[in-house]
């Protein structure tokens, strides 16, 4: 496919959150920064919110990858539709404990259990709760309660809450006050802005041995701006199109003709017109967005699987110019 057509090693756009395409734009550094400050303090909750497809995930991802030499033993929980009682029992099993048919009370007792088993072995627990914003009151309670527990003057638990800009409307309800007490730090992660989004395209790029094929008219990293608000995730999702029109049209020159095409081809697929979904780009996503945004991914994904498909057939019927008899 494109990959292959223009030399390189893997999918630049690759929507699946990986930490070696990890960009550190100010807003990416500056969120790190604050999950390491967090990390060094060993207590409380950190929360980290940002936009759907802002790069949350990618930037915990790396989080995660450093945290594997500094003794931290670190579980992640990523479905939280769920009650209090539920919630409890999944963080008892991210932990790795068989928690199934236990009580609260045992949960309870297990769990601080083996968060005190980790203090002799110069480690510490840190939970992180992705798509936050899902948790109910209760289950945010649930939460604040296990960080009471401590050893001495330790405290065995730390967490992290990640989510969607729900999430600091939630904790700016008055139930949360005592939990608004713990946070230790906070950020929200904004979009990328026009220099940032060029880079962010090229960094991916040379990821996977880009030099300079396809090469992209200056203009075109300020119209993907406009389209994408700067989302990384979208970003990724009209690049990806781009790459696959070029190399079906077997083009070496991404124009912003050829940009302005993609971007309407998406619209229309997304059910609005191009104008409006340049000018919506920094903004909430309406109902549903992120659901066709999705059937999109997924027929791309399907259209780039049957055009493997066709050219493999074409190679295997074509016949070798150099067996043909003089």
């Amino acid at each position: 496919m494109f990959d292959e057509f223009y030399g390189f090693s893997g999918q630049p756009f690759q929507l699946n959150p990986d930490p070696a395409f990890f960009y550190g734009s100010r807003g990416h550094k500056r969120a790190y920064a604050y999950l390491q400050y967090g990390l060094y303090q060993g207590e409380g909750f950190i929360a980290l919110t940002g936009e759907v497809g802002a790069g949350k995930t990618t930037l915990i991802r790396s989080l995660l990858q450093e945290l594997s030499a500094k003794n931290v033993v670190a579980a992640q929980l990523v479905s939280t539709q769920l009650d209090a009682d539920s919630l409890l029992r999944a963080v008892a099993t991210a932990f790795g404990l068989a928690v199934r048919e236990h009580d609260k009370a045992r949960i309870l007792a297990e769990l601080e259990a083996y968060l005190v088993s980790l203090v002799p072995q110069n480690e510490r627990a840190l939970l992180i709760v992705d798509e936050a914003q899902n948790l109910t009151p209760r289950a945010m309670e649930e939460l604040r309660m296990l960080s009471n527990f401590q050893l001495q003057n330790r405290a065995l638990l730390q967490s992290f809450l990640v989510g969607q800009p729900e999430l600091r409307q939630l904790m700016r309800s008055p139930g949360m006050r005592q939990l608004r007490q713990r946070v230790i730090a906070s950020y929200h992660l904004g979009p990328l802005d026009s220099d940032e989004t060029r880079a962010y395209i090229e960094h991916r790029l040379k990821q996977v041995g880009w030099r300079g094929d396809p090469a992209f008219e200056e203009e075109v990293f300020a119209v993907v701006h406009a389209y994408t608000g700067g989302i990384p995730r979208r970003i990724n999702t009209v690049c990806t199109r781009a790459l696959l029109a070029a190399f079906l049209s077997e083009k070496h020159l991404i124009a912003v003709e050829d940009m302005e095409q993609v971007m309407g081809e998406l619209a229309e697929e997304l059910g609005e017109s191009a104008g409006a979904a340049a000018s919506a780009g920094g903004a909430d996503d309406p109902a549903g967005l992120e659901d066709r945004i999705s059937g999109v991914e997924k027929a791309m994904a399907m259209t780039v699987k049957l055009l493997r498909e066709v050219i493999r057939t074409r190679e295997r019927s074509e016949p070798d110019p150099l067996e043909k008899a003089p």
